[in-house]
């Protein structure tokens, strides 16, 4: 290949471009290139905001839709956000930096069996996805179980998400991830778990065969950047650094204490998330303690929880019982009385909740 310059340029049309040229350079603030011919110029190139177009005179394409990225909206084309080109080209203004969505949550009670077979999809870097909430609950959650079948190397890029919080759960298997600021290889083995606070860089880098994980992203649709000038690992930062508010957080099931549950009949052992995330999230797994299970509710916005051993009987007020067993999920709506019946001794679930710092009452 030469090492000539090379340059590319999207070509859209125009029915007389004297009318345009002032709108690309005085409204958009682009440069104009050449010009030609001299006595009735029919073609214009224009630079600027990281592309180039050419404006041509009875150009058999459509007008299209350009999209101008900045931080400064109201100062760029006078406040503008839509605006139409004399030749056609619609121009929205948009945000530069990503934003996180707001999304009320639409409650609503659901379950997900492994046995009703939903679909595995193939996603990022070659990853199995199966969607353990389909309605997410109006867009405001995503929970996803996630697997690798072959393990080995994994052919990611450092990036990073846009969100208002995000969990990697490791279910079963190992896998090795780099983050920002947090040194070497972190080996998550089954059991443990990581926030990935907005922002924050980082990479997936090797997994056992058949390592399965449970992701859960809020809002379920946010955006992932690739930082290709970033590397990793990049060192041990400020253990104290927060992005978007939050800290980093490395659970490990090894080093973690049980307690009793707010629960009857099951212990806890807590991740240290609520504080990682100032109470935007709570992290437990339960499992089956002593004496008799009974029926609750919570005020959390979203509970969901993930059979990760064992089995139960989900009761919920006015919904059938349903026979769970591992790789089912289910979400439970604020203030339904619930009763996590027959739950067997090797019972283990894995429970998130936003907010974290929310309330269970005991049924009377």
């Amino acid at each position: 290949m030469t090492d000539a310059p090379i340059l590319a340029e999207f070509v859209l049309p125009t029915e007389e471009l004297r009318d345009d040229l002032p709108f690309y350079t005085k409204t958009l603030g682009m440069r104009l290139e050449n010009i030609f011919p001299a006595d009735d110029p029919s073609v214009a190139s224009f630079s600027g905001h990281g592309l180039r177009l050419r404006i041509e005179k009875g150009a058999d394409v459509p007008a299209g839709h350009l999209r101008i990225l900045t931080d400064d909206l109201d100062g760029f084309a006078d406040g503008a956000r839509e605006l139409t080109a004399p030749n056609g080209t619609r121009v929205s203004i948009v945000p530069l930096t990503p934003q996180v969505d707001v999304i009320e949550t639409q409650h609503e009670f659901a379950v997900r069996r492994l046995a009703d077979e939903a679909p595995w999809v193939i996603g990022r870097a070659g990853m199995h996805y199966r969607d353990l909430i389909p309605s997410r609950l109006g867009g405001s959650i995503i929970a996803s179980h996630i697997r690798i079948p072959d393990g080995g190397p994994v052919p990611d890029m450092v990036h990073y998400h846009t969100v208002g919080f995000q969990l990697i759960f490791c279910y079963r298997g190992w896998v090795d991830v780099l983050y920002e600021d947090q040194g070497d290889v972190i080996r998550l083995h089954a059991g443990d778990c990581v926030t990935q606070p907005p922002g924050i860089r980082h990479r997936v880098v090797e997994a056992s065969p058949n390592i399965e994980v449970i992701e859960i992203g809020v809002p379920a649709e946010h955006v992932t950047t690739i930082d290709h000038d970033f590397t990793l690992p990049n060192g041990i930062g400020n253990p104290r650094r927060e992005w978007g508010g939050q800290t980093f957080v490395h659970h490990v099931k090894k080093d973690a204490t049980w307690q009793p549950a707010k629960i009857p009949g099951f212990t806890t052992r807590d991740t240290g998330i609520t504080v990682g995330t100032k109470g935007v999230a709570g992290i437990q797994t339960l499992r089956r303690g002593h004496g008799e299970t009974t029926a609750f509710s919570h005020d959390a916005d979203i509970y969901f929880a993930f059979v990760m051993e064992g089995t139960m009987t989900l009761h919920a007020e006015g919904q059938e019982d349903r026979a769970l067993e591992a790789g089912d999920g289910f979400v439970i709506p604020p203030h339904m009385k619930v009763h996590y019946k027959n739950a067997s001794e090797n019972i283990e679930l894995l429970q998130v909740a936003l907010r974290g710092d929310f309330r269970t009452s005991l049924a009377q």
